[in-house]
């Protein structure tokens, strides 16, 4: 076990359409996937520690949908997508859409690829997200995602060295 892998996810880019996230965690593979298809452990990792929890709706099942709404501040921050496929606890693809652009439709929303490898007790998680065109994913990637992202991982991950 590694005394601490804050800040340690890497993003890579495969294709010009895509972005790829690495983060290994100290927990066993089932710990990490539970802990991201629970609304109630969901909302004790994701996001700032400052953002108040809205909503948290997740229908684990293929075809159903989940919803985040955080307040930051004095902004409604929201996300959705679909289940596409639950093979749990390693894999899981979803779609993701933040709602602060218009929508185009649950067709064409970025699809997310998350796999969970777990080996001599840590599970390395790969998050491969794929969009419609190189300049949608460029917009995602110069959103400020990449910061949110490590204080979330971050959290996620001494919430599961706690045992969830």
């Amino acid at each position: 076990m590694v005394s601490d892998r804050h800040g340690s996810a890497v993003i890579s880019l495969p294709s010009d359409t895509e972005y790829l996230v690495t983060r290994v965690f100290d927990a066993p593979a089932e710990l990490v996937f539970t802990a991201y298809t629970m609304p109630e452990l969901v909302q004790r990792w994701w996001g700032f520690e400052t953002s108040e929890w809205l909503l948290c709706e997740i229908d684990l099942r293929e075809g159903g949908h989940w919803r985040y709404v955080i307040r930051e501040h004095d902004t409604e921050v929201g996300f959705h997508g679909e289940y596409r496929e639950i093979a749990g606890p390693h894999r899981l693809v979803y779609t993701e859409w933040y709602e602060g652009v218009p929508d185009p439709g649950p067709d064409v929303h970025p699809l997310v690829t998350m796999t969970l490898d777990e080996a001599a007790g840590t599970t390395t998680m790969t998050l491969l997200a794929q969009h419609a065109s190189k300049e949608e994913r460029d917009m995602v990637l110069a959103s400020g995602m990449e910061s949110g992202m490590q204080v979330s991982y971050d959290r996620l991950e001494d919430l599961v060295r706690q045992g969830a």
